[in-house]
């Protein structure tokens, strides 16, 4: 991580679960990280706060909802402005919500899903690539995505919706600014990490007996994935709990 020190690290989701340990993971590391969401008071009472006091003015927080695509591009403007750059992306943000894709009334939580799940990490991913291509930096970009994003389970008595979709997006996607990012001819890598189950606000209460990962796992995977060597990237990785039956 020594290439990293006190470099900029954007993470989007950075309230709780996966991204609050991203985090606090970081910092930990030594770099400066500026946590997005719409939760800013959580941000600042509670992750902060559980940060080590020597570290705490690592962290900032921003209150961002990364699904809209002017508040992307201010944040990201202010970030430029306040710290010159953004070198380590972590689209993290997600969301899953508790209808099916035929229930009726449903249009607000389909579309909010696939705003946050994958535009927001085209916002994000469009503003940080710029900040990095403009100083010639070879940055790093990590979509979450999710194992739902390489195959369906059935029978799991919750309904799944528009999420495994979206995620399959997130994964498409990756594949295409892997492509697009070479043939910019930059050295910016972008890497795909797809937890299974993960103990978070998202996948806690709705499989209360599932075998899970903790947040503070698919960080450590964060920090592995970002501290390799320049010429090497990690393009895929799947993270499963042990008993996992999907």
């Amino acid at each position: 991580m020594e290439r990293w020190q006190n470099k900029i690290a954007v993470v989007t989701g950075a309230s709780s679960g996966i991204g609050a340990a991203t985090a606090k993971a970081l910092v930990a590391k030594g770099m400066i990280v500026v946590g997005l969401d719409r939760q800013l008071e959580k941000m600042e009472n509670e992750i902060k706060a559980s940060i080590p006091a020597e570290l705490q003015a690592k962290f900032h927080c921003k209150k961002c909802d990364v699904s809209k695509e002017e508040c992307v591009k201010e944040t990201f403007n202010w970030i430029v402005n306040t710290f010159g750059g953004v070198d380590v992306l972590i689209n993290n943000a997600g969301i899953i919500t508790k209808c099916n894709l035929l229930d009726e009334n449903n249009s607000e939580d389909i579309r909010n899903t696939v705003e946050v799940n994958v535009l927001a990490g085209v916002w994000c991913t469009r503003e940080a690539f710029h900040s990095m291509k403009q100083r010639n930096f070879d940055g790093h970009i990590v979509n979450i995505c999710s194992i739902m994003g390489h195959s369906i389970p059935a029978g799991t008595g919750f309904p799944l919706n528009i999420y495994p979709s979206t995620k399959h997006a997130v994964k498409a996607m990756t594949e295409v600014l892997r492509q697009e990012l070479q043939n910019q001819h930059t050295k910016i890598k972008v890497t795909n990490i797809s937890p299974g189950g993960v103990k978070t606000a998202i996948y806690g209460p709705i499989y209360p007996d599932m075998p899970t990962v903790s947040g503070e796992d698919i960080a450590d995977a964060i920090v592995y994935c970002i501290q390799t060597p320049p010429h090497v990237q990690i393009h895929e990785m799947i993270i499963k709990p042990i008993g996992e039956q999907f």
